[in-house]
């Protein structure tokens, strides 16, 4: 299978962040790890807040808070190793760890403290798993549709994706993860213009590009034998030192993906955060109720 040259990959960007100017009308910076560019956003100025997207978005989903909350506060916003308009190597082991490592890796080089975390899907794992790691830069929290604990729930129409073969047939040849999730992810379909989809959909536009798309879905650590179930592990433990830090939990509760369940062991396990339950939002919460979010989020940073 051909790989695109540099200067084709150059083009096809421009070309792309053309089409979404409106939406995402913010620079793009760069740091090489490990030989591979990691893209993020780095807005405003202020205290850091630190946004870490999920499977399969990117900086993309957080471009309305984004927006906003540039205008009181320093936000970067990373695109994960094959995710957004970050590098996409084909041999690259995508794992939990590997995704925790690049994002401290940012923090450090960008010398971040005093950092409120937001996270969303797989962004609970990655963002609290370096908040487990560099707790003493770390002071609050926003975390929606998310986990960063073991369970074995677990969507029949994820299970399917991580059927060998079949599973790469589906998610990287016809594209059904990203594409489905435009659709099944929201419940305010009037929202998802032409632009919106263009901008979820566009860095993910090939066989090679849904390269991590596929490999997040294989690494979700259902079993202890799984690679990255001992990182997960590791971030689970760590949680408990966070517990006197103020703690935002938004959750759409027709998510069926991180269902309200998921919600309940957070509320267990952090039974001081105060909760924003959104009932008529999916899991794209930030597309469905970011008007909702945000002037909560507003009130919970100036507390």
């Amino acid at each position: 299978m051909n790989t695109p040259s540099e200067t084709t990959i150059k083009e096809s960007h421009m070309n792309f962040r053309e089409k979404i100017k409106e939406e995402y009308p913010f620079a793009s910076h760069w740091l090489k790890i490990d030989g591979h560019q990691y893209h993020y956003l780095d807005e405003g100025q202020g205290t850091p807040l630190l946004m870490v997207h999920g499977n399969p978005t990117w900086s993309f989903a957080w471009r309305r808070l984004v927006k906003q909350l540039s205008q009181s506060y320093r936000v970067i916003a990373v695109d994960h190793m094959g995710c957004g308009l970050s590098d996409k190597p084909q041999d690259y082991p995508y794992t939990l760890a590997n995704h925790i490592a690049n994002l401290k890796t940012l923090i450090q080089e960008l010398d971040l403290q005093q950092i409120t975390l937001f996270a969303h899907d797989w962004g609970g794992a990655i963002g609290m798993g370096a908040a487990v790691d560099l707790p003493e830069r770390f002071e609050k929290f926003v975390l929606m549709n998310t986990a960063a604990f073991r369970s074995q729930e677990i969507p029949l129409r994820i299970a399917v994706c991580r059927i060998p073969l079949l599973g790469a047939w589906g998610v990287r040849g016809l594209n059904l993860f990203s594409g489905a999730a435009i659709k099944m992810a929201v419940e305010k379909h009037e929202r998802m213009t032409p632009e919106v989809k263009a901008g979820f959909l566009g860095p993910y536009n090939n066989w090679q590009n849904r390269v991590a798309v596929h490999r997040f879905v294989q690494d979700i650590p259902l079993k202890a034998s799984h690679p990255s179930y001992d990182t997960l592990v590791h971030v689970e433990e760590g949680l408990a030192q966070f517990q006197g830090h103020p703690l935002l939990l938004i959750w759409g509760e027709r998510d069926w993906c991180f269902t309200t369940n998921f919600l309940d062991e957070f509320e267990r396990r952090f039974p001081q955060a105060e909760t924003l339950r959104i009932p008529d939002a999916g899991h794209y919460v930030f597309e469905d109720a970011h008007e909702i979010m945000v002037p909560r989020i507003e009130q919970f940073l100036q507390q």
